[in-house]
Order: C-alpha cells, then structure tokens, then sequence
C-alpha cells in the first residue's frame, strides 16, 4: 500500500473531475451573484515554520493558532505577520518521515473563545500507541493544563487524518485515518476511518447516525474538513492509487473504502463529487470562500480553485494555481471578515516553511 506521499508511484494521466448530481434534489436557486473570484497574487505573510499542519482562526478573526507537526509547537500569528510561540502539546510523538507521519495535527479553538471565561482549544495529535483529542487552555498567552478527551483512535504510518473543526452547529468534527488498517474504515464501531462528530467532552454529539461518535464512514485518510454557505461540510480525502477525492459529508453516509477508490457503483456507497489524479493531487485540506472550494496540494504542489454550482451539490471544472511554484501545501484557512486565505508550505526543510497570504478577488 502506497503511503500519502505516494512516493514511487508511476505518473497517473492528467486530473479528471468526477461530477455528481442527486437525483432527488429540488431544483436550485441561481448562483449568488457574489460567487466567484480567484488567487490574485500572493505575498509571504511569515517566515521560519517547521511543517505547519494547521490553521484555525480565534474567534476575535485576527489571530490564528499554527500548529508544527514535528516539533509540536503552537504559534500565535497575528494578520500583521506577527508570530509568538505560545506552548507544546505533550506526550506527542510522530513516527519516522520514512515510515509514516503524526505528531502534532489539528487545532481548534472553542467557538466561544474569549481567553477569560472559555480558554479552550482543542487539538489531535499522535502519541506513543494512540490518536488523541485533546484539551488545553490557552489565555491569549501560553498553552496549558492538558486534557485527553477522545482516546483509543489507532495511529498507522500516514493515514491518521487529523483535521479538527467546528460546524455550525457547534460540535466538533474529526477526521480519522484507517491506520493502515482498511477493514476499520467499514467497521462503523471504529473511531478509524470516519469523520466523527463530538461535543466539547468528547462524548458523541446528539444526533449522530449510529448513537456513537461516527457521523460517516468508508474514508481512507481524509484531512480537510469546510463548510459553504448553505451548511454543508466538504472533505478532502488522500485516496491509494487511481484517485484522490473531494466528498460532500452527508449524516451516515458510507463513502466506500476499501471497497471503492473515487467512484462506483456499489449500492450503499457514495461516490465523490470530484477526484484527482495523484500526480497533480493527493489533497491535503480545503478552505472555501464566495461558494468556491480552495484545496491545498502535496504532491501536486499546487492550490486547487473547485466552484461549487450555485446552491447544487454538484462542482464546476477545476483549475489550478501556483503549480510547483512553492512546494508541497497543506495548511489552509479562510481568513473570516475577508476574501483571503492562508496557506502553509510544507517539508521544505526545517525552518524553511512559509505562511503565505492569498487574495482572492
């Protein structure tokens, strides 16, 4: 089995959208006539990052906490460029570059963040034998008392997932890796494979489709959670070795693996609403502004403009920008308040990492 990286892999033909449309959707309204726009430049907003893995903005939108996946610092950086370590996340330990990855992963402020009355952030990292969520507090300051709250989620090689987020509804999503354990993906018992919805104690969310933690099931690795405009959450997902694939998250839905890699026609199982060919993919996280889906890209080392139709569940042709002009990207975030995202380059070299800012206009 090919890791993430899909190092050695022959060159796969260039990227072809799979494009979905439910047959039993009520006819959509027009396009908003403020969907729209595309990179307009981009400059470097910070310097010196060792991998950056994740970008969540506090709630105030003018600051950010940047997550470095192998020395397992957080970082404040402010809109200014601004940047101040503020602590650690303990007990996290990645494995070998050349066997696999983990270390420190998502980060996810509480949506109601003041660093008073709520302090807490939460993050997914790697330890020794498991994958965590945890808690810790922050005051605007400096990181502190650590707090597991989802324990037992089997860490293997690449394949952890690790983006955390918060959705409308105020539960935190969690996406899983198979470990490198396929069948765990089928296993709707499994914290593996899945995209998990949870509340701030990690119990399962209320309304969950199982009465457990698994709001869906059948992912290989998925690492981009996102929301549009009409409340529906979008995944980027690293598949093995004919497709990587851009899901629309329905309550639990069963997206195929290991029985499907992008689409199929098994009963049961939902197809992709786009994929990628390896070469020009391997989708790492996503970000959407103005009804656009923006996917970062690490073998492809490009960024990825997917417009979604108006209010459809279907996705326009793709185009891509910045191809091999900065290396591998991964992290990822809407700027909030503005039409602007940050984007993280990743392993260019200890320290050699950049966050950069990119208009979209």
């Amino acid at each position: 089995m090919r890791h993430s990286s899909r190092i050695g892999r022959a060159s796969i033909a260039a990227a072809t959208a799979v494009l979905t449309v439910s047959l039993s959707q009520p006819v959509a309204a027009a396009p908003n006539a403020a969907d729209g726009g595309a990179p307009t430049g981009v400059k470097t907003l910070s310097t010196g990052w060792q991998t950056p893995w994740g970008i969540s903005f506090l709630p105030d939108g003018r600051t950010a906490l940047v997550t470095e996946r192998l020395s397992y610092q957080v970082h404040s950086l402010d809109r200014d460029g601004t940047k101040k370590r503020v602590g650690e996340v303990p007990y996290t330990v990645p494995e070998p570059y050349e066997q696999g990855a983990g270390g420190l992963l998502g980060v996810a402020p509480s949506p109601t963040w003041d660093g008073k009355k709520d302090k807490r952030v939460f993050f997914m990292h790697t330890t020794r034998s498991e994958t965590r969520v945890v808690r810790m507090d922050y005051d605007g300051r400096s990181l502190g008392n650590y707090k597991p709250l989802l324990t037992g989620i089997r860490r293997g090689g690449d394949h952890n997932g690790g983006r955390i987020a918060f959705g409308p509804d105020k539960y935190l999503y969690v996406s899983t890796g198979d470990a490198l354990q396929r069948n765990l993906a089928q296993n709707k018992n499994s914290l593996n494979g899945k995209i998990l919805r949870i509340t701030m104690t990690g119990a399962p969310a209320p309304g969950n489709p199982f009465g457990n933690r698994v709001y869906s099931y059948g992912h290989r690795n998925p690492q981009g959670l996102a929301w549009d405009r009409k409340g529906r959450l979008w995944s980027a997902e690293i598949g093995q070795e004919a497709r990587d694939e851009l899901n629309l998250i329905k309550r639990g839905a069963n997206y195929g693996w290991p029985t499907c890699e992008g689409p199929c026609a098994v009963k049961g199982m939902s197809n992709p609403k786009a994929t990628f060919t390896p070469a020009k993919g391997v989708p790492a996280q996503l970000a959407i502004v103005r009804n656009v889906i923006y996917v970062s890209s690490l073998r492809g080392k490009r960024l990825w403009r997917v417009p979604i139709d108006g209010n459809r569940e279907r996705l326009g042709a793709k185009t891509a920008f910045y191809s091999g002009t900065y290396g591998r990207l991964r992290a990822i975030a809407k700027v909030p308040g503005v039409d602007e995202l940050w984007v993280g380059t990743s392993d260019r070299g200890n320290g050699k990492n950049l966050i950069l800012r990119v208009p979209i206009k």
